[in-house]
C-alpha cells in the first residue's frame, strides 16, 4: 500500500488490504528514497486508492470509453501549478516516523479539488474520516519503529524536492511492489506513459 503508517499497519490487520487493482495518486521524493525503511521508494500520497485503472485508460476499440476520467484527471492536475517542497522535521505517531512537508498547501488542495471532482474515491477508505491523514512522507514503520532514534536521520535534513508531476500507481495485490502507471505533469496537461 502507498502509506506505510501502524494505523495503516492495523487496518490492513483487520481486513483492510489492497486489492488488485488499487490505484493511488503519489508525489516520488528521490533525494529521500535512502533514509525510508519500509520497502517502498519515498513518496507523498495525494489520493489513495483513487478510481479503478479501467476508468483511467481510454480504449480506442470500447464505443462506450469516452476517456472523460482520464482527460478530466489531466486537466485538474495541470491547473496546478508545480512547487517545492522541504522536509525539516522529523514527526512520530505512535508506531510510525515520517516527515512533514512544508508547504502543504498544494498538497491539501490538489486533495480537495480530486475528492471534489471524485467523491467516491475517499482518502484510505474512509478509516481516519472522510479527510484522510495529513500529508506525510513514511520514513519507518511497524515494530521497533518507536525504537529508531531521531538522530539517524536528520543529518539528511533539511531536504528539498521539486514537484512537476504527479504519479499513478497500481497494486497488483497485497505482498506486492506498486507499479507506475503513468506520470501527470503540473501545469502543462501533457502525461507521459510508463510501462
Amino acid at each position: 500500500m502507498p502509506h506505510d503508517d501502524q494505523a495503516d499497519h492495523d487496518a490492513h490487520d483487520e481486513g483492510w488490504p489492497d486489492v488488485p487493482g488499487d490505484t493511488a495518486l503519489t508525489i516520488p521524493v528521490p533525494e529521500a528514497d535512502a533514509l525510508v525503511r519500509t520497502g517502498t521508494r519515498a513518496h507523498v500520497t495525494v489520493l489513495y486508492p483513487f478510481l479503478p485503472l479501467s476508468r483511467l485508460t481510454n480504449d480506442p476499440d470500447d464505443p462506450d470509453d469516452t476517456g472523460d476520467a482520464e482527460e478530466a484527471l489531466r486537466s485538474l492536475i495541470s491547473a496546478t501549478p508545480a512547487f517545492t517542497l522541504t522536509f525539516r522535521e522529523i514527526r512520530r505517531w505512535p508506531g510510525v516516523l515520517y516527515l512533514p512537508p512544508t508547504p502543504d498547501e498544494p498538497l491539501r488542495a490538489l486533495t480537495k479539488s480530486l475528492r471534489s471532482r471524485w467523491p467516491e474515491a475517499v482518502p484510505y477508505r474512509g478509516v481516519f474520516g472522510d479527510e484522510g491523514l495529513d500529508p506525510h512522507l513514511t520514513l519507518a514503520s511497524g515494530e521497533g519503529t518507536d525504537a529508531l532514534p531521531e538522530s539517524d536521520f536528520t543529518a539528511a535534513l533539511p531536504l528539498r524536492s521539486p514537484v512537476d508531476a504527479i504519479r499513478l500507481i497500481v497494486s497488483d495485490g497485497p505482498g506486492t511492489r506498486w507499479r507506475d502507471v503513468r506520470s501527470y505533469p503540473l501545469g502543462t496537461g501533457v502525461t507521459t506513459a510508463r510501462r
